[in-house]
């Protein structure tokens, strides 16, 4: 899948791309690019000047030559990332200038094009760029929706699989009938019974959550119902269950199809009765929570192999949500990641950003563990890369040579040498910089990597 086609949201008018270089010709030709894109424009052909622009106005594109006058792209590139982190950066570079252009990503650009470049690669990058920004954009826009609708916080998402999650959520968060939820490992079934919990009217009422897979057989009922002093050995004092604590609020079973057969007996009087007895006790304590289950498993098929009661399946799936996942739902995976790497990110004390080759193998990985496996995937990027843009090589493995693995379709025909070059500089850019590792990535040793280097620096120099 190509990166271009994750993103639809539409292109903002009010863009403002930046463009440094001294060469006339060079900021003659960007400019045609960006103004042809229907965005604004602004030049200089020093970094004092491009300072001076960023101080007076909002940049979101900064597209800068690494070897600009005065303090210098690299220079310049770090003012930018640390006084503007929202304006992003396109690099110019020269022509076989690795090394720079690997610092100049290190440091948080977030791409490069290699001089002379022909106008439908830059075009191609900075509508990327656009993308990008969009994506950021909706991402903040979603983020403070969410943050004003009770109970939706933690559900992130903004296909239209996920929009009708959230319009059933809704719905029934009104009402007090059973919600059966249904949805593989990893989708946030937990997530989606808080958010019917904590919009509704039993907001302020206890939210008990039971983890029917990890209960021990032999006290589920006690853990459950409750039980008095001496109902069994050990009983030492009575005990509320845990049907009795969510009084009024909700009783969230998870993973109901784990639940013993003779149990799921016990749970379907207690809910029809409305009522419950604790164990070794005579009394009857009316219930008064609702309940919500949920499941990764095919209750229809349990019910036909007699592993889960029909009775007990018809009571509690009044209403059914399924969650789909996360590969039913790509379009949220950048938006995900947003929110993990915003996340993390403040657990750490340092702000990351993400590459569009993660991203892309990102959108092209079929994420079995679904959005768990994408927040610890996140995660482990976070912890182990070195620089503030997370690229491929910072990702798990599985992600690093899956599906997402390929070379970039192109009709052009390059000289192999080229092809080695930039064989070259993709994999110092995913290792983050790291010689050695890159060496590693491309099967080869790490001297022969910088002989090839200064083999291309010294091609780059004039004669």
């Amino acid at each position: 899948m190509a990166v271009g086609s994750v993103f639809t949201a539409q292109r903002p008018i009010t863009a403002t791309v930046l463009i440094v270089d001294d060469e006339d010709a060079t900021r003659s030709l960007c400019h045609d690019v960006v103004t042809d894109s229907g965005l604004r424009t602004r030049t200089a052909s020093t970094t004092e000047q491009a300072l001076e622009i960023l101080d007076q106005m909002p940049v979101d594109i900064l597209i800068t030559d690494l070897r600009v006058p005065q303090i210098g792209g690299l220079e310049l590139l770090k003012r930018v990332r640390s006084n503007y982190p929202q304006t992003a950066v396109l690099v110019l570079t020269q022509y076989g200038t690795i090394e720079s252009a690997v610092e100049a990503t290190r440091l948080g650009a977030a791409d490069y094009i290699t001089k002379p470049f022909h106008i439908p690669e830059l075009r191609s990058k900075l509508d990327r760029m656009i993308r990008l920004l969009d994506v950021d954009q909706e991402n903040r826009v979603l983020r403070e929706t969410l943050r004003t609708r009770p109970g939706f916080a933690d559900l992130i998402g903004v296909s239209l699989k996920m929009q009708r999650v959230y319009r059933l959520i809704e719905r029934v968060s009104q009402h007090a009938y059973p919600v059966l939820i249904l949805g593989e490992s990893g989708t946030g079934k937990e997530l989606v019974a808080r958010s019917v919990h904590f919009s509704g009217v039993r907001r302020n009422k206890p939210f008990i959550p039971v983890d029917c897979s990890s209960l021990v057989p032999t006290l589920i009922e006690a853990e459950l119902f409750g039980y008095v002093k001496g109902a069994f050995t050990g009983a030492l004092h009575a005990k509320q269950g845990l049907m009795e604590i969510a009084d009024g609020g909700t009783l969230f079973l998870d993973e109901i199809g784990d639940l013993p057969f003779d149990m799921q007996a016990k749970l379907l009087r207690a809910l029809q009765e409305k009522e419950v007895r604790p164990v070794g006790s005579t009394d009857r304590i009316p219930l008064s929570a609702r309940i919500i289950a949920a499941t990764n498993r095919d209750l229809d098929a349990s019910v036909r192999q007699g592993t889960f009661r029909q009775e007990l399946f018809f009571r509690l799936n009044v209403v059914q949500i399924k969650i789909p996942p996360l590969r039913e739902r790509k379009t949220d995976i950048p938006i995900l990641v947003n929110s993990f790497l915003e996340k993390f990110s403040e657990a750490n004390g340092r702000m990351r950003a993400i590459s569009e080759d993660a991203i892309a193998r990102m959108m092209a990985y079929d994420w079995p563990g679904n959005v768990r496996e994408l927040e610890n995937a996140i995660e482990r990027a976070i912890a182990l890369g070195t620089g503030p843009i997370l690229h491929a090589g910072d990702l798990p493995t599985n992600l690093q040579y899956g599906t997402g693995d390929r070379l970039p379709q192109n009709d052009e025909l390059l000289p192999l040498d080229e092809l080695e070059r930039r064989a070259i500089l993709r994999a110092l850019r995913e290792a983050g910089g790291d010689k050695l590792a890159a060496a590693r990535m491309l099967g080869i040793g790490k001297t022969t990597l910088y002989r090839k280097l200064k083999h291309y620096d010294a091609q780059s120099q004039p004669n």
